[in-house]
């Protein structure tokens, strides 16, 4: 610390120095400036020492001392937020990178993080909207220097997140509005998926804006184009219980089934190696009303069947003490399984 100061205190003799030769003479006012930005600097220099070191409390403790000697960091006010936003204390946080983008208006980070905490903590859908289109209209200078630096990816990146968590503000927005004014809550889906829309664009093999647009098709009662997203996104990440269940449910809907029984047992399969007791109850419950359905409709004989092409040509399963055990060949045939779509070609008009 002495050392550090000392080199600040020569700046401050240098500074002084120089303005005595060009006719200026400095301030002790300003000399004290130099001396309190250089102190505030070795705080926040400590500060994220400790927040590397996952030390949170000494972390914000150097950075609180370092903002009082120098507030205009916006790298501390920053790293203050994500630490505000362990501790669950979510409105110092935005007001943490509130000041941070303040500081810097191009600080696209410091932006998406207040969107977020805005709209999943505190409900604050138009803060989250106005920050994430500030990112998606923002033209923000890319620099590239061959093999040393380059921010058109990231920019891009960044863009391609905002859209997708704009996306996301829309639709909360909408389920918030239903209630009372069902009119905006319509127009605020729509903006939901023209949203996740330009995200794809941008990201296109993203399981969780497929998934997303799909749901928002799904509640705006647009099935075909639900189902067309769901089907993207299950190729994407096929182990993911979620779009095969949201998908079951829909196809219930259209009354298909044998392809809904399908995927809701893809579902079944994938979240019982979870945890969740609550949604496994609820996904095992419409697995067996789209059984008894079928019994009802005498359509479960394709049940029998699929069981019966399954023990054929079964070398490459091994059965130790009377249980399956996996082989390479089995895993990549599940997989396949669960990424295959059959009702895809129905969302696609081809049926």
């Amino acid at each position: 610390m002495k050392k550090f100061i000392g080199i600040c205190f020569k700046l401050g003799i240098i500074v002084f120095a120089l303005a005595i030769i060009l006719g200026k003479i400095a301030m002790p006012q300003q000399f004290t400036t130099i001396t309190n930005v250089c102190k505030g600097m070795y705080y926040v220099y400590k500060g994220d020492k400790a927040y590397q070191k996952k030390n949170l409390q000494n972390a914000v403790d150097y950075y609180n001392k370092g903002l009082e000697l120098y507030p205009n960091h916006y790298g501390a006010w920053f790293n203050l937020g994500n630490i505000y936003v362990v501790y669950e204390d979510y409105y110092a946080a935005i007001d943490s990178y509130q000041k941070a983008f303040e500081l810097k208006p191009g600080f696209t980070l410091a932006r998406m993080n207040y969107g977020i905490i805005s709209t999943e903590k505190l409900g604050n859908f138009d803060e989250a909207i106005a920050q994430y289109n500030i990112i998606v209209n923002s033209k923000n200078k890319l620099w590239t220097i061959p093999f040393i630096y380059n921010n058109k990816k990231t920019e891009k990146i960044n863009k391609g997140l905002a859209y997708y968590n704009l996306g996301l503000a829309y639709r909360e927005r909408s389920i918030y509005e239903e209630n009372f004014n069902p009119e905006e809550a319509k127009n605020d889906l729509t903006k939901a998926i023209e949203a996740y829309q330009n995200a794809i664009k941008i990201l296109k093999d993203n399981y969780s804006i497929q998934y997303n647009l799909a749901l928002a098709y799904h509640l705006k009662g647009q099935y075909q184009k639900s189902g067309t997203h769901y089907c993207e996104a299950i190729s994407i990440e096929p182990m993911n219980y979620e779009a095969h269940y949201n998908l079951a449910i829909l196809l219930k809907h259209l009354k298909l089934y044998k392809e809904a029984y399908n995927e809701v047992e893809k579902a079944s399969i994938l979240i019982s190696q979870g945890t969740n007791s609550n949604t496994q109850s609820y996904v095992f419950d419409i697995l067996n009303d789209i059984s008894q359905t079928l019994v009802i409709q005498d359509k479960y004989n394709y049940l029998v069947e699929k069981i019966d092409n399954s023990t054929q040509n079964n070398d490459d399963i091994t059965y130790v003490n009377g249980k399956i055990v996996s082989t390479e060949a089995l895993d990549k045939a599940m997989l396949e399984n669960f990424r295959t779509c059959e009702s895809k070609n129905f969302f696609e008009g081809k049926q």
